[in-house]
C-alpha cells in the first residue's frame, strides 16, 4: 500500500555545513603551514579571475535578456535549428486556433526516403515557445532524418487565438493529420511524436481519428495525473494546497482573460529552487568561457514566454490535472464523443525517466493500470503498447539532452516500424550500448541495440501507485475545486472582470519575477550598457587562474554547501507539503463533508466493457482461432518466427532487420500486410499453440519450401547472437515436425532431428 509516511522535518545535511567545518571538511590550504606569499599570489589570481568571471557573467545575462526581448518581439518564433516552411495554418480552419503545421527542411546530406512513414513532432505548449523536439541537431528531428524520414512539425504562436479553446486545437490537429497523409498516400501512417503536454494532446487525436496513425510516442507525457509514490512527485499536490482551479480563473481574470506561460514556468522552477536561483547561473559562472552557447541555447527556448487563453488552461486544470478525467473517460467533444484511449488502434509508445519529478513513471504509466485488466486484457483488444524507462535524466532532459537524442529517441526512430508490428501486447524497450564485434551489430546504425521485452501489468504495479485511500484525498480536492470556482464565479468573479483591462494585465505580466530575471539584465536597463564594453575588455586580456588554485576549491565546497542548503530547504518543503496535504484531504471528516468518505467514493478499475464489445472480442477471437489452420509459407514463417522468440518473450531488433535479407518473400509485404500476418499468427500460438505449431507442417507441404524455412528462420534468430537453450529447444522442434519426426511426440520437447537440422543441433549442444 502507498500509505502516507511522517517524514522528519529536521533534514539539513552535513554537506550545508561541509566547507567551512574543519572536521567535515579539511581547508584547502592544507594542514602544514601556510606558505604566505604563496598564498596571496593565490588570492590576488583568483581575484582577478572571479571578478572577470563575474563581469562575462554579467555579459551573458544581458544577451540573454536582449535574445527574450527578440523573441518576444517576433509571436511566430521558434528555437529550431532546422528550416521549415507552413503548410497549413489553423488560424484558417472553421474554428480557428494558433497552431501551424510545417515541413521541415532536411539539412544537407540527408537522404529522404519518401516511401518511408512520415514523423510528426508535436511540441508542448506548456509555458514557452515551440522548438523543443528541434533544439539541437541531435534531437527528435535529427534522428528521423538520420532515419530517412520526411518530418513535418506541428507547433504554435504565442498569443492564442481570441475564444479558442483546448477542444478546439485537438480537433482542429486532425485537419494537420489528415494533410500529411494526404501527401504520402502510399507511405505507411505518420509516427506521432507528441511531448510532454503534447503528449495527451495527440493522443487525443488519436482517439478521434485513430485511422489517420501510426505508432503514437509520448515521451515525459502524464496521462493519470492523480498518481505518484510518497516521498515524492510533489507538483501532484498544488491544486489541493492552492485552494483548487477558483486560482486559476482568478489568474487569467486578472490577465484579461489569458495565463501567462511564464507562472506556468515558475512553477517548474519552483521545484528545484537550488537549481533555478543558483545552481545554473554558477555552473555558467564557474566554467564562464565555455558554457555561454549552452546556457543561451536552452534559455533562448525557456525564456520565450506565451500566453493561453482563460478557457484553455482552466479546461487543462479542471479536467486533467485536479479531475483525472481522461482515464475515467469523462471528457467529450463539443459533439459529445468520448475520449477513451482504447479507440486507439496503433501502438502507443511511452518514454518516461525515473529521475523526472514533472511527468514520472506513476503518471505516464499508470493510465495501462486504469484501463486494463492484465496484459490479456491488452492482448484481447488488440492493443499494443510499449514503454522505455531512463534510469536517472530529468523531465526536460528526454526532449532536450543529445546524450538521450544519440541513445533512445535515435532507437525509437530506428525501430518504429518494428513497434507498428509487434503483436498486440505490452513490452518494455531496452537499450544496451553497442559493443564491438557483436553478432549482428552491422544490422543496426549507432551505437546503441535495442530488444522488445514482453512485461505484465505488475511491472508497472512496480513503479508504485496510489492506494484508495489516496485516491479518496485527490477526489475530495476534486470535489472541493468545483465548489471553490463555482463560489468564485458567483460572488468574486463579477468584480475581478470589472476592474480588469490589458494595462493592468501587461503591468502584471512585466512584473512577473520569471519575466524579471530576463528583463533585468537586458540592454533596456540603463544599468546594463558598461558591461558589454566591459566584457570586451575581459575577453581580450583574460587571466584564468589555475585548476589547482586554493581560493578556487575554496569556492567549490562554498557554491556546494549553498547548493546542500536549497536542496534541505526543497526536502524539507516538500516533505511538509506532502504531509499538510494528507492531513487535510485525508482526513475522513473532511472527505465525508466533500461527499467523498469511504464506502462514498468509488475506487478506481478498469471501465466494463459492454455485451456488445464482449460479443465482438469474442467473435474476433473466434475467426482467429477458425483460420490457425490456414495460410502458405508466407504465414508459416512467421508463425514460426512467433514461436521461437516466444521462448524469450522478447523481439530483438538485430533479428527483425535480419529479415530483410533472410527472407526475401517476407522483406517484399507492406508493413500493413505483415502487421495483419503476424497478429492472426500471434492469436493462433496465444489460443491454441500446440495446434497452431502442428499446423506449419500442413502449410508447407512442399519439402523444399520446409528447408527454405528452416534456414531462413534459423539465420533470423541468429542474426542476434547465441539462441538461449529455450529459443534453440523451439528451433529444433521446428525442424523436427518440417523434417521426419516421431508420431506422438509433443511439441515444444526436443524431438529427434532430421538431416536438413544439423545447425539448430549444433546450436543447442553448445547452448547446454
Amino acid at each position: 500500500m502507498n500509505e502516507p509516511k511522517i517524514f522528519p522535518l529536521d533534514v539539513w545535511p552535513k554537506a550545508a555545513a561541509a566547507a567551512f567545518d574543519p572536521v567535515l571538511s579539511p581547508s584547502p590550504l592544507g594542514q602544514k603551514a601556510v606558505d604566505a606569499p604563496a598564498a596571496a599570489e593565490a588570492l590576488r589570481d583568483y581575484v582577478v579571475d572571479a571578478a572577470e568571471r563575474a563581469v562575462l557573467l554579467l555579459d551573458i545575462l544581458r544577451e540573454r535578456g536582449n535574445e527574450q526581448a527578440e523573441m518576444t518581439s517576433r509571436p511566430l518564433a521558434t528555437v529550431l535549428t532546422f528550416g521549415h516552411e507552413i503548410l497549413l495554418s489553423g488560424k484558417g480552419l472553421k474554428r480557428p486556433i494558433n497552431y501551424s503545421l510545417a515541413r521541415v527542411t532536411p539539412p544537407p546530406g540527408a537522404m529522404i526516403d519518401p516511401r518511408k512513414r512520415p514523423v510528426v513532432i508535436v511540441d508542448p505548449r506548456a509555458g514557452q515557445g515551440p522548438g523543443i523536439g528541434g533544439f539541437h541537431r541531435e534531437s527528435e528531428i535529427g534522428d528521423a532524418f538520420a532515419a530517412g524520414h520526411t518530418v513535418y512539425f506541428i507547433g504554435f504562436a504565442a498569443e492564442p487565438v481570441p475564444g479558442q479553446t483546448f477542444l478546439d486545437v485537438v480537433e482542429g490537429q486532425v485537419k494537420f493529420f489528415e494533410r500529411v497523409v494526404e501527401m504520402h498516400p502510399d507511405a505507411p501512417r505518420p509516427f506521432a511524436v507528441g511531448n510532454c503536454q503534447a503528449g495527451y494532446q495527440t493522443l487525443m487525436v488519436a482517439m478521434l481519428r485513430p485511422d489517420l496513425f501510426g505508432p503514437v510516442l509520448m515521451p515525459g507525457s502524464p496521462i493519470s495525473y492523480w498518481q505518484g509514490v510518497h516521498g515524492k512527485n510533489p507538483m501532484r499536490y498544488s491544486g489541493g494546497l492552492l485552494g483548487g482551479s477558483w486560482l486559476t480563473a482568478l489568474t487569467t481574470d486578472l490577465g484579461n482573460g489569458k495565463l501567462d506561460g511564464a507562472d506556468l514556468i515558475a512553477n517548474f522552477d519552483n521545484l528545484n529552487p537550488g537549481n533555478t536561483l543558483f545552481g545554473k547561473q554558477y555552473d555558467v559562472y564557474k566554467a564562464v568561457d565555455t558554457e555561454g552557447p549552452r546556457f543561451l541555447g536552452f534559455e533562448k527556448w525557456w525564456g520565450d514566454f506565451i500566453q493561453l487563453n482563460g478557457e484553455e488552461i482552466q479546461y487543462l486544470v479542471d479536467k486533467h490535472f485536479i479531475g483525472d478525467k481522461l482515464v475515467r473517460n469523462q471528457i467529450a467533444t463539443s459533439d459529445g464523443r468520448l475520449f477513451d484511449i482504447r479507440n486507439v488502434t496503433s501502438p502507443i509508445v511511452v518514454f518516461t525517466s525515473l529521475g523526472d519529478n514533472i511527468s514520472p513513471p506513476q503518471q505516464t504509466l499508470g493510465w495501462i493500470l486504469d484501463l486494463y485488466e492484465s496484459v490479456d486484457d491488452i492482448r484481447a483488444q488488440g492493443k499494443t503498447i510499449v514503454y522505455c524507462v531512463d534510469p536517472k535524466v530529468g523531465h526536460l532532459a528526454i526532449f532536450v539532452s543529445p546524450k538521450v537524442a544519440e541513445r533512445e529517441h535515435e532507437v525509437l526512430m530506428q525501430t518504429m516500424d518494428v513497434i507498428d508490428i509487434l503483436p498486440p501486447g505490452l513490452y518494455e524497450l531496452v537499450v544496451t550500448p553497442k559493443v564491438a564485434g557483436e553478432p549482428g551489430a552491422g544490422l543496426v546504425t549507432g551505437g546503441f541495440l535495442s530488444k522488445f521485452e514482453s512485461r505484465t501489468l505488475d511491472d508497472i504495479r512496480a513503479f508504485g501507485r496510489n492506494s484508495e485511500a489516496d485516491d479518496r484525498a485527490f477526489a475530495a480536492v476534486a470535489r472541493m475545486s468545483e465548489i471553490g470556482l463555482a463560489n468564485y464565479r458567483t460572488y468574486l468573479q463579477p468584480f475581478v472582470k470589472a476592474m480588469a483591462s490589458e494595462q493592468l494585465a501587461e503591468a502584471i505580466r512585466a512584473a512577473n519575477p520569471v519575466r524579471t530575471q530576463y528583463t533585468a539584465f537586458a540592454d533596456s536597463n540603463p544599468l546594463m550598457k558598461p558591461v558589454a564594453e566591459a566584457a570586451d575588455k575581459v575577453r581580450a586580456s583574460r587571466h584564468p587562474v589555475a585548476e589547482d588554485n586554493p581560493f578556487l576549491k575554496m569556492q567549490e565546497q562554498a557554491a556546494a554547501a549553498i547548493l546542500a542548503g536549497f536542496n534541505a530547504f526543497r526536502d524539507w518543503r516538500d516533505k511538509a507539503q506532502e504531509q499538510t496535504f494528507f492531513a487535510i484531504f485525508g482526513s475522513p471528516v473532511v472527505q465525508a463533508a466533500l461527499g467523498v468518505g469511504e464506502g462514498v467514493f468509488e475506487p478506481r478499475r478498469p471501465p466494463a466493457k459492454t455485451p456488445e464489445e464482449r460479443e465482438a472480442q469474442a467473435a474476433t477471437l473466434a475467426a482467429y482461432r477458425a483460420d490457425i489452420g490456414k495460410g502458405g509459407p508466407v504465414e508459416a514463417k512467421l508463425r514460426a518466427l512467433l514461436y521461437v522468440f516466444g521462448a524469450d518473450r522478447a523481439y530483438d531488433e538485430r533479428s527483425v532487420f535480419a529479415i530483410r535479407k533472410a527472407a526475401p518473400d517476407l522483406a517484399a509485404l507492406s508493413i500493413d500486410e505483415i502487421k495483419r500476418i503476424v497478429r492472426a499468427q500471434a492469436f493462433a500460438l496465444l489460443l491454441d499453440r500446440d495446434h497452431a505449431v502442428r499446423a506449419l507442417a500442413a502449410m508447407v507441404p512442399s519439402p523444399d519450401d520446409r528447408r527454405t524455412l528452416v534456414t531462413e528462420v534459423e539465420a533470423i534468430v541468429d542474426a542476434a547472437g547465441q539462441p538461449t537453450p529455450e529459443t534453440a529447444q523451439r528451433l529444433e522442434a521446428i525442424a523436427g515436425l518440417l523434417g521426419e519426426q516421431p508420431a506422438g511426440q509433443r511439441v515444444g520437447e526436443v524431438p529427434k532431428l532430421a538431416p536438413q537440422a544439423e545447425p539448430a543441433r549444433r546450436r543447442a549442444a553448445s547452448a547446454e
